[in-house]
């Protein structure tokens, strides 16, 4: 029986997994593998936890009230809840550096997207245009993944931005704000389409609309950011559970990679891993080994492989992010008004800005205000405190966010490498970004678009309140060692194949040879289980 060692329990790392243990391979699996608390009271809404729970302080804010959006965030409207802290704690042995960058990485059980809030969007032609394969050879595994994980959506205008593929639910129930905005959207849709060239649809998230296996579908208690107590939000960890189901699966946590052993004739023989219970190395041998850590994880994993080997100082250019802006706007016709916080909390709505150039087209998700933590909104508002909440209160129903995303492309001046000291077995990775130029002028014409749009729907931008958020924010990482048909080094073959270690495969982004404007996820997963069908 083949065997192989994967690195990482991230969405693309699992979803691979599962495909090589159906084929029969003897799969180990390495992660450090950060673990959260247990969902409480899984029954009960968001505001039921406030008198439900022995200590609701502790479980909203945290201990040392480490969740509090505190004034000066540079425009932050949401903090993640302590619940979720575990996601983003880190070994010691990690560091980094970055400039015009602001990353986020992971070593939890699931990885990111044990935070994600579910958007799945397939890329078409145009967006794979980079790419050596299109639409039609990634098809079946969107299908295959939408069939694992559950996906809610439907058919709607923005088909033209969002290719339909197998094994798509039902769409979920839409909170009052998101209907009206898609029903003025309705009314208002040739000049939409015509004048701004804007689109509005339904989200395509993966959620459950109804019940799937031991998850249920969506109850509706507004608790998905502190997380979904009932499996119907997808995250990468129910996959992992299912690959523990199989005898030829072995999940090893507590275990930091930290490189890879190669021989001269540059095959891999080891991944070398540091136990973090008793800090001693571990050797883990295999036929073929795949790095689905993240980009920046799987790109330091292998920078050090080379430098600890060659004393070689490799440098990995083109590290790609999308650029994310938030736009928060408020019904006018809501003023006043009532609301249910008992809804799905994250976006229903989603919207697409087509371009002269199709892989410059800009995708946004609107979210409306059901349940959040609401002292980022009030505390940022330009009046004293009594009035802030009075006002908070008459306009709650109303208040929304856009979050629009655009694309990015490979430059030689965005980079990642390595930073090591003489004498010190440890590297740090150093992380460079610089906006492309023209981005202010883009982001500026896109600015006008959008509020044109939510003019035409009803709704006013609060003056001074958009967030432009730095480059890392959106944790969409791609292109270190990008796929590309002619061997060259620091780059991979179109199925993740690394063209300078003939059993090494990626899985993660850092293959990407472009960054479309949709979130990136899904696509990390569909990629996956087609390398897996493909190439082992």
């Amino acid at each position: 029986m083949s065997s192989v060692v994967i690195v990482g329990s991230g969405a693309s790392g699992v979803h691979f997994a599962l495909s090589v243990l159906r084929k029969g391979y003897e799969v180990t699996m390495l992660d450090v593998g950060f673990r959260g608390p247990e969902q409480p009271n899984p029954a009960d809404s968001l505001n039921e936890l406030k008198t439900k729970l022995a200590d609701p302080v502790a479980y909203f804010l945290g201990h040392h009230y480490e969740s509090v959006v505190r004034p000066g965030s540079k425009g932050e409207y949401y903090g993640f809840p302590p619940t979720k802290s575990f996601v983003f704690s880190q070994p010691t042995s990690f560091e980094l550096e970055a400039s015009g960058f602001a990353p986020l990485v992971s070593f939890s059980e699931g990885g990111l997207a044990e935070v994600w809030t579910g958007g799945v969007y397939p890329l078409n032609d145009e967006e794979l245009t980079a790419f050596p394969f299109g639409y039609s050879d990634l098809e079946r595994y969107y299908s295959e993944v939408a069939e694992r994980i559950g996906i809610s959506g439907t058919k709607d205008d923005l088909v033209r931005a969002f290719p339909v593929h197998e094994n798509l639910g039902q769409p979920l129930r839409l909170d009052e704000l998101s209907q009206e905005l898609l029903g003025r959207y309705e009314k208002h849709k040739r000049s939409l389409n015509d004048e701004l060239r804007c689109y509005l649809g339904r989200s395509r998230v993966a959620t459950l609309e109804s019940d799937m296996g031991d998850r249920k579908g969506c109850t509706y208690l507004g608790r998905c950011l502190w997380g979904c107590p009932t499996g119907s939000l997808y995250t990468p960890s129910i996959t992992l559970n299912q690959c523990r189901t199989f005898s030829n699966f072995h999940y090893v946590p507590n275990m930091y990679v930290s490189h890879f052993e190669f021989n001269s004739e540059n095959h891999i023989v080891s991944m070398v891993a540091e136990s973090l219970a008793d800090n001693t190395f571990h050797e883990f041998k295999a036929k073929k080994f795949v790095l689905a850590a993240g980009t920046l994880s799987s790109s330091k994993i292998y920078l050090d492989s080379i430098w600890r080997s060659r004393h070689e100082a490799v440098q990995l250019q083109g590290l790609m992010d999308n650029r994310q802006i938030l736009i928060p706007f408020v019904s006018m016709s809501r003023i006043g008004k009532s609301y249910d916080p008992e809804n799905y909390q994250y976006h229903q709505v989603a919207l697409g800005i087509e371009s002269q150039d199709s892989q410059e087209y800009i995708h946004g998700q609107i979210t409306t205000l059901k349940t959040a933590l609401v002292h980022p909104i009030i505390q940022n508002l330009p009046v004293d405190l009594r009035t802030a909440i009075s006002l908070f209160k008459n306009v709650r129903a109303g208040l929304g966010v856009v979050n629009l995303n655009l694309h990015d492309r490979r430059r030689e001046g965005n980079f990642v490498a390595l930073s090591v000291t003489a004498g010190e077995e440890r590297s740090k990775l150093v992380v460079h970004y610089s906006p492309a130029a023209g981005e202010r002028r883009i982001i500026r014409t896109t600015l006008r678009t959008v509020k044109k749009l939510l003019w035409k729907l009803g709704c006013l931008v609060p003056p001074g309140m958009t967030h432009v958020r730095p480059m890392g924010a959106s944790v969409h990482y791609a292109g270190t060692i990008p796929m590309s048909a002619e061997p060259r080094p620091h780059t991979s073959s179109a199925y993740g194949q690394s063209h300078d270690f003939e059993n090494l495969f990626f899985v993660d982004g850092t293959t990407f040879p472009f960054l479309p404007a949709k979130n990136l996820t899904f696509t990390l997963m569909a990629n996956a289980v087609r390398v897996a069908d493909t190439a082992f």
